[in-house]
């Protein structure tokens, strides 16, 4: 079963049992595990404060492997609020941040969506949200809303660009 359509069943389950926040996991056929951090859901749309992808195969992977990813993702998954793009490339710690490019403007600060690939020890791919207050050092990590049918998309999208 397609990891969308397992990751669908655990969302309707959940918006029926209406426990939330919970961490929903599931597995697919090849070994990738996808988490989410659950904090709200209903029948259209869930908010989310994390997503993150294991992915075997990208265990200690060629860091071109990780950078075409990165471009790869930045090119498709255009329908979040901000477009994303590859921000750092790390060779030597395996890892590539990517960030919404511009920031969400707001009245005293910004908002952006963060994912960070890594390929050193683990294949990871991790998506959060952060908020920036104007004069205020450092940022909070703030809550993903979403509709149920984006999600999915976006799952689609990440396994399907996973090299």
């Amino acid at each position: 079963m397609a990891l969308r359509d397992l990751v669908n069943q655990e969302l309707i389950q959940l918006t029926q049992s209406g426990s939330v926040p919970a961490t929903l996991s599931a597995t697919d056929s090849s070994g990738i595990v996808i988490t989410l951090e659950v904090t709200a859901i209903d029948s259209m749309s869930v908010e989310l404060m994390e997503l993150s992808l294991f992915v075997p195969q990208l265990q200690n992977a060629a860091f071109d492997v990780l950078k075409q990813w990165s471009i790869d993702l930045s090119q498709r998954i255009t329908y979040l609020l901000e477009n994303i793009g590859p921000l750092e490339f790390d060779p030597n710690a395996g890892q590539v941040l990517i960030r919404s490019s511009p920031p969400g403007q707001l009245p005293h600060g910004t908002q952006f969506y963060e994912i960070m690939l890594s390929s050193s020890g683990n294949g990871t791919f991790t998506l959060r949200r952060y908020k920036s207050i104007q004069g205020t050092p450092g940022r909070d990590q703030v809550e993903m809303q979403m509709t149920i049918e984006v999600l999915l998309r976006l799952i689609d999208d990440l396994v399907d660009t996973i090299p």
